[in-house]
């Protein structure tokens, strides 16, 4: 993209797919995770955040989830919950990630080894269905007005799922503004410093349209 090409708003909805990959103790969810598909490990640290829920999220991903639980491994789900998959590199850097953490606590007790859980931890994937909204931006000016009305799959599309599509590990947002020039260099750095994994869908809305906003009547 540059400047001109207008950004071409886009929404979307995540379909979980199974992938046949269960796991009763904690020594087999160690070992699906070091087989089962990027996409797996990106479903369960992700899909939460588009998914509809009506209270805030106990953990930030499912397999810290599960071991608290089904597991009863509360220490352990702690640990899992605090990582950030924004910073780190790509997938393949969260699961060796995961898989420290996990390898970590099995070598620090016998008894994990056999400890059962209440339920499986069934491995899921994301198949992401992509809609245009029809909506089509020509200069940075209109986010600030757009993007308070975008639904949070626009929000998902372009400023979590683009981090995987893009070389750079940017987002689409950041990816136009840069056609502009340096004109919107510094909105570019204010986006890049949210994180989205830690706020709901809208919050991240909500603050990308005040920092847009604030961008505006600053260089008025």
């Amino acid at each position: 993209m540059n400047q001109t090409e207008p950004f071409s708003l886009k929404d979307c909805a995540l379909i979980a797919i199974a992938t046949g990959r269960k796991a009763i103790t904690l020594s087999e969810l160690r070992d699906h995770l070091r087989e089962v598909s990027a996409d797996s490990i990106y479903h369960h640290f992700w899909s939460g955040l588009l998914g509809a829920r009506f209270e805030e999220r106990e953990f930030n991903n499912d397999f810290a989830s599960w071991c608290r639980h089904h597991l009863r491994e509360p220490v352990l789900a702690e640990q899992l919950s605090v990582i950030d998959p924004v910073e780190l590199r790509d997938m393949e850097e969260l699961r060796r990630e995961l898989l420290d953490i996990i390898e970590m606590r099995l070598d620090g007790s016998e008894s994990v080894h056999w400890l059962r859980a209440s339920r499986p931890f069934e491995f899921l994937r994301s198949q992401l269905v992509i809609f245009d909204t029809g909506k089509r931006l020509t200069k940075p000016a209109e986010l600030a007005a757009v993007l308070p009305e975008s639904a949070t799959g626009t929000i998902f599309y372009h400023f979590i799922d683009a981090r995987r599509r893009l070389a750079d590990g940017s987002d689409d947002f950041r990816f136009w503004l840069a056609g502009f020039g340096e004109d919107y260099a510094e909105l570019g750095q204010r986006l890049a410093a949210i994180d989205p994994f830690f706020s709901s869908l809208s919050q991240v809305r909500d603050e990308m349209a005040r920092i847009c906003r604030q961008c505006q009547e600053e260089s008025l």
